[in-house]
């Protein structure tokens, strides 16, 4: 087995993606914490034997901050090498392409190769006339050189990535202004949470532009100026574009190869991560099937054991769970609104607000709930969305009920601990119960 890899081991998910933006994000999140901890009764002494509000007495140190980002990504970029290495794995550093099916060409070394698998990634995509410059106009990429906070950061793109850089530089002390296209923020996910993030921006003081399409950025002096389809200018002292990703597909020889691509770019794959090309699989972002580091693992297992003859079950789409890394958090798995809404399925759904969960009292969180959908004759549940803090955390057992089609009642009926959030989770399910 040979590994090709021009950028460090682990790419883009280990590198500049995943670990750094969730690094950055983890000390946005004991930010928030800080700030919202007064209402708990917490007090800071300022050593003359005042107290002062832990809101208006911590700062971050951004240059710390990025220099424990960098290294997390470099420990576990070599972490992954020595494994690799332990297991006899030969690494190549360099940029490959194909030469027909069962060649992958590295320099002037020419590989053969029973099984090939395409995992190259993304990259930010550009918005035109707005050349990044890695100092004001940055990508998500290049954000962890800088060494001071932002003092104005405008995000251009309210998705995922957006949404997420948004909350964590507020969070932080930023002033941020958020420049989304859409109506809302985060279009593609479920428009109550969507709402109850707006909520919460909107009470922190970041500003969202909806309906506002960026045409260009460009830098001005220390600053940035944003200019928008309207003609309306915002300015900024650092501008960072979130306008989505393109895949790393080019000067790979892959057509060639017989592997198709989208007219996107992307390697198209089934189920089991087959291109176009006997022996060629893909995995990731390269393929454009939800770009979330958890598909693209399951994506490359899936690929290695059709591969080798070993029994597989096929990537399915509806089991998936997302997060977003937002505060508070977004997780969703299966079922979505916009398809119950849309007519596209027939579901019921219950939605139950953390403002009635003791824990959530006791802990002063005021935003969030739980949601689940169910299908309305076996009451198997089929969906569900969080909001909450560590969202992520929470999603795991609507994730189990909807991959294993438990049924509402037997979600309800397994033992919560009181007082908890998860405790919301079984609420929910009792309230979709399906008298006969």
């Amino acid at each position: 087995m040979t590994v090709v890899d021009s950028d460090g081991i682990g790419g883009s998910a280990v590198l500049t993606d995943c670990v750094p933006s969730k690094t950055l994000i983890a000390t946005a999140e004991v930010m928030t914490e800080v700030e919202e901890a007064g209402e708990l009764g917490v007090r800071l002494d300022d050593g003359d034997g005042d107290t002062v509000d832990p809101a208006n007495s911590v700062r971050v140190d951004l240059s710390v901050v990025n220099k424990r980002v960098k290294a997390l990504a470099a420990a576990q970029s070599e972490g992954i090498s020595r494994r690799l290495e332990r297991d006899k794995v030969r690494l190549i550093k360099g940029r490959g392409r194909m030469d027909g099916p069962e060649t992958v060409v590295v320099g002037d070394e020419r590989l053969a190769a029973d099984v090939v698998l395409i995992a190259t990634g993304a990259r930010p995509r550009i918005l035109k006339g707005s050349e990044p410059d890695g100092e004001r106009i940055l990508t998500w990429e290049q954000v962890y050189e800088l060494e001071e906070l932002p003092e104005r950061l405008i995000v251009v793109g309210s998705g995922v990535t957006g949404a997420e850089f948004a909350s964590a530089y507020d969070a932080l002390g930023s002033d941020v202004v958020l420049v989304s296209s859409r109506d809302r923020v985060l279009p593609g996910e479920d428009a109550d949470a969507a709402a109850v993030l707006e909520d919460v921006f909107k009470r922190r003081g970041l500003t969202v532009l909806s309906k506002s399409r960026a045409e260009s950025v460009q830098r001005r002096g220390d600053g940035v100026v944003v200019t928008l389809t309207d003609g309306r200018t915002v300015e900024g002292s650092h501008a960072l574009l979130a306008v989505g990703s393109l895949p790393n597909t080019d000067d790979l020889n892959l057509a060639e190869s017989g592997v198709s691509l989208t007219d996107g770019g992307f390697v198209q794959v089934d189920r089991v991560s087959r291109t176009t090309a006997r022996g060629v699989y893909a995995a990731g972002d390269c393929t454009g099937v939800l770009m979330l580091a958890s598909v693209a693992a399951m994506q490359g297992r899936i690929a290695m054991a059709h591969a080798l003859g070993d029994a597989v079950t096929p990537l399915d789409q509806s089991t998936v769970s997302a997060n977003v890394f937002t505060a508070p958090e977004i997780a969703t798995v299966g079922l979505t609104q916009a398809v119950v809404d849309a007519g596209g399925s027939t579901g019921l759904v219950v939605k139950v607000p953390l403002s009635d969960n003791a824990r959530a009292k006791m802990q002063g969180v005021r935003d969030g709930f739980v949601k689940l959908f169910c299908l309305p004759n076996t009451g198997i549940v089929v969906g569900g969305v969080v909001v909450a803090p560590r969202a992520s955390e929470l999603i795991h057992p609507i994730s189990l009920a909807v991959g294993a089609r438990l049924t509402v009642d037997q979600v309800a009926q397994s033992f919560t601990v009181y007082p908890s959030i998860s405790g919301s989770i079984a609420e929910a399910a009792r309230r979709l119960h399906l008298r006969n």
